[in-house]
């Protein structure tokens, strides 16, 4: 066990470098980001992902800020599997007739003041999916939502820019 302590403390912090084209916007909206999180939040943005029913290209990118390359947790975003300590809840995919009750409770278990961002042509107003037999359509249509992300999907710097807009 020590060594392996050891180990992790003469390593340091590795991250891969961002690619060239997005590194200096993701360094513009991580100092952004950075400073409101610790003025309004006390230096922890919480995030609980949901996933009310989308084709999973929405959580590929979401999953891809938290990666080495975009390194969210240094601009103080947490993702939480609890919606009781979430601050934000983001929400993709049109909200199917399955997931309409849990996406109620999990909003209703998100303690105020509740922000919701919808991820996605899918989260904003149904995308290719729209309204029908299975779909309810886009997450403003079961619960309030305060920012949309367009894109299918988004990239990570956009999903990055909502989390800013939604916090200011």
């Amino acid at each position: 066990m020590l060594r392996i302590l050891h180990q992790i403390f003469r390593t340091g912090i590795v991250t891969e470098p961002l690619p060239a084209e997005t590194g200096a916007a993701i360094q513009e909206i991580g100092a952004k980001l950075e400073d409101v999180i610790r003025r309004r939040f006390r230096r922890s943005l919480t995030i609980r992902a949901v996933d009310a029913g989308s084709c999973n290209g929405c959580e590929l990118e979401i999953h891809a800020i938290n990666n080495p390359i975009y390194n969210c947790e240094r601009f103080g975003i947490h993702f939480t599997a609890s919606p009781r300590f979430a601050d934000m809840l983001l929400v993709t995919g049109p909200v199917s007739r399955n997931m309409e009750i849990a996406l109620r409770r999990t909003y209703n278990a998100t303690p105020n003041p509740k922000l919701v961002v919808a991820v996605g042509d899918c989260g904003c107003n149904g995308g290719i999916f729209g309204e029908g037999y299975a779909s309810l359509g886009g997450v403003d249509k079961i619960i309030p939502v305060n920012i949309k992300i367009q894109g299918c999907p988004p990239t990570p710097v956009a999903i990055l820019q909502g989390i800013l807009k939604a916090i200011l």
